[in-house]
Parts: C-alpha cells; sequence; structure tokens
C-alpha cells in the first residue's frame, strides 16, 4: 500500500474514479458551487458505482472493499471538487461506519443497506454550537421515558443532514450524570422526519458550496429506546473512534485537493505566457510547484501508512493525526501558491484554483482541528500540560 504502485484492484477503481471526476463532475461542478445547489445527479452517478459501499461486507449491499479503496476514491474526487468528496466522505465515515461498527443486527439490516446503495444518505450529529473542539462538552440530552429516548438540544455544522434523500442522523447526547469523571454521552439514531426533529436552513458557507450543512434542532423528540446505537454510556468512545478513522478519509481528500492545484498550476505555467517566456520556465514557479509536488507526496505518505495500520487492526490513532495535520495543511499552502501562480485568474470562480482555495481552509477544522491534532501527538509522545492556575 505504501509502494509507488497500486494493486491492481486498487488500481482498477482509482482510475474509474478519476475517469469519472474528469469527464462528469468537472463540466457541471462550477455551476452547482455558484448555485450552492447539491448535486443529485452525481451523488446518483456516484451510488450507481458502489462508492457509498466500497468498505462494507457485500452482505450490507456494500462493495466488500476497505477504508483504503474509499480513500482512493476521495483522493480523485477531491482533485476535481471537495463538495462531492465530503459528500461522499461524511455519508461513510459519519453517516454509515457507526452503524456498521457498534449497530445491532437489527440496526445493520434494517439501515445500512439503503446507505451502502447510496439511496439514502446519513449524518453524524456531534458538534454543538458552544462546543466546537470540545466534544465532550455535550450538552444535548436524552432521556429515557416509558421506553421512549426524548432528546432535547441541537447541533451545528451538520453534513448531508439536510438532503432529500437524507434518511437519519445519528446524535451524540448526554443519557446521565458523569461516570468516574467522564461524561455520560450516548449515540442515538434519530430517523429523518421524526416530530420534534428540524432541520434548520443550509449555512451561507466560504467553501464546499455544493455540500449539504444544516444545523439541527431536537424540542421533546422522541425515537424508541431500541434506537439506541450500542451500549450506552460508550458514545464518546464511538465518537472518539469514528473521528480516528475519518481523518484518515479527510486526510485522503486534503491530498487529492492538494494534487488538483499542482494539476491546475502544471497545465496553467505551461500555457501562460509573460515577458516573452511560458511562465513555467521561469525558476520562481517552478520551486513554487516543487515544494507543492513535495507537500502532497509527503502527506499522500502519512495517509496511506495510517490506513494500513487500520486495515492490519493495529493501533493508528497518532498516524491518523498526523495524516490529517499534514495533508490540511499541504492542501491550504498548495492552494494559496496555486492561486498565487494562475495570478488574477485565481481570483476569478471561474477557474477551479478559485475553488480550491476556498475550500482548502475547513479541512484545517473540520474532523478535529490543527491544534487538536497537535495536542494529541503531544500527548501520544508523553507531554503533559502546564497545569492551571485557576
Amino acid at each position: 500500500m505504501l509502494t509507488a504502485e497500486l494493486p491492481a484492484e486498487y488500481e482498477e477503481l482509482r482510475k474509474t474514479v478519476e475517469e469519472f471526476a474528469h469527464t462528469e463532475v468537472a463540466p457541471v461542478i462550477g455551476d452547482y458551487y455558484e448555485r450552492h445547489a447539491f448535486p443529485y445527479p452525481l451523488v446518483a452517478t456516484m451510488a450507481r458505482m458502489g462508492l457509498f459501499g466500497l468498505p462494507f461486507p457485500e452482505e450490507y449491499d456494500g462493495m466488500g472493499g476497505d477504508y483504503f479503496a474509499l480513500c482512493l476514491a476521495l483522493e480523485e474526487l477531491a482533485r476535481v471538487d471537495s463538495s462531492v468528496a465530503i459528500t461522499l466522505e461524511a455519508g461513510v465515515s459519519l453517516g454509515a461506519m457507526p452503524l456498521y461498527r457498534f449497530g445491532s443486527s437489527e440496526q445493520k439490516q434494517q439501515l445500512l443497506p439503503a446507505l451502502c446503495r447510496g439511496e439514502q444518505l446519513g449524518a453524524f450529529g456531534l458538534t454543538e454550537p458552544d462546543g466546537g473542539s470540545d466534544a465532550g462538552a455535550t450538552k444535548t440530552t436524552a432521556r429515557l421515558v416509558d421506553g421512549q429516548w426524548v432528546i432535547n438540544g441541537s447541533k451545528s455544522f451538520i453534513t448531508n443532514a439536510g438532503t432529500d434523500i437524507t434518511s437519519l442522523v445519528t446524535v451524540a447526547a448526554v443519557t446521565g450524570p458523569p461516570v468516574d469523571g467522564k461524561p455520560d454521552i450516548s449515540t442515538i439514531i434519530v430517523p429523518s422526519g421524526t416530530p420534534g426533529f428540524t432541520v434548520e436552513p443550509g449555512y451561507s458557507k466560504v467553501g464546499w458550496c455544493a455540500s449539504d450543512t444544516h444545523g439541527l434542532a431536537f424540542d421533546d423528540c422522541q425515537v424508541p429506546e431500541e434506537n439506541l446505537l450500542g451500549e450506552r454510556g460508550r458514545g464518546y468512545a464511538q465518537f472518539l473512534r469514528i473521528l480516528d478513522e475519518g481523518r484518515i478519509a479527510i486526510a485522503a481528500l486534503s491530498v487529492g485537493l492538494a494534487q488538483g492545484c499542482i494539476d491546475e498550476s502544471i497545465r496553467y505555467a505551461s500555457e501562460r505566457s509573460a515577458f516573452g517566456h511560458r511562465i513555467g520556465e521561469y525558476q520562481a514557479i517552478q520551486f513554487k510547484i516543487a515544494d507543492m509536488e513535495v507537500r502532497a507526496h509527503t502527506a499522500r505518505l502519512a495517509y496511506r501508512e495510517a490506513a494500513a495500520l487500520l486495515l492490519a487492526g493495529k493501533p493508528f490513532k497518532r498516524q491518523a493525526s498526523i495524516a490529517k495535520l499534514a495533508a490540511s495543511e499541504a492542501a491550504m499552502v498548495n492552494a494559496r501558491e496555486a492561486t498565487q501562480i494562475f495570478g488574477g485568474y485565481g481570483f476569478m470562480n471561474e477557474f477551479p484554483v478559485a475553488r480550491f482555495y476556498r475550500d482548502a481552509k475547513i479541512l484545517e477544522i473540520g474532523e478535529g482541528t490543527s491544534e487538536v491534532q497537535r495536542l494529541l501527538l503531544a500527548r501520544s509522545l508523553g507531554l503533559t500540560q502546564v497545569p492551571s492556575s485557576r
């Protein structure tokens, strides 16, 4: 997996997604992006390709692949557009994966097949208006009353939460007092359309403008007791595992964006002339693109190592943080450099690098900010913080 040459089955998948991204996504995504419209036809095509079922077993209508296959698909999609890529990433790693990892046999049989087929989308309700990176400070509550979970609270920035094909949201909620100083958080499946569950208007975003993102509100929302996902009180541990895996996927997406910046910069530098020469002949431009290639290549190796450890059943938390940190920052720097190479044209939304620049910043924030990744890495190295003086 860490070699330059991919095994045949992975390479076939990569080429298939690459062709789809360039022939079907690239020609139309700019229009969806400017209209802030969800690209239902593209999502439907990805569903028919089996991309939403890549890492899931065939018994749930999945493709029988693995998490690395998903990462390859995300990288190729993000080379062209991140809105489409994040729709897939969130649909799989945040929507369907919690059900697969922690759901009961009945829950998986009932809910997973439609998600794997891409006919429906799931969402993961974790972030809250006052929580941000402090997921342990969850304020949404769920009380068990007469066999029903009664949920109250709100969530923010939830991807795939309000599409016409969204079928459920997995909600993290406080279900009891702290146990041994740890929050008693559980995750509960809330079907779309449940009374008391409101999907708020979509956000006006800087980037990812063709993806679906909403706030959620719960006002005495009731679902059956059996909608509990996994063990009661294990929600905190569950979403930490989901976020660890998701960081590898976001790293792959980030590498795709970083590589897309290289692709566009090479093309433009080979065509654009200034002072009597193609700008790609000038050392200043060559060095920029060379540094961009180093960043993308290094980040690619980082996410592939993390994915290899995940598939081998070995600890991967540290490597996932390294990959997410390195790749998201590579994407941000490469987007800035690509915009600089394009000059004034890089500031025009009709050019992909402008879209890349707008999309890159969120990669340093979502699924654990760069600061959180540095904190996790420092702790994994045995470093402790100065005690608070309060």
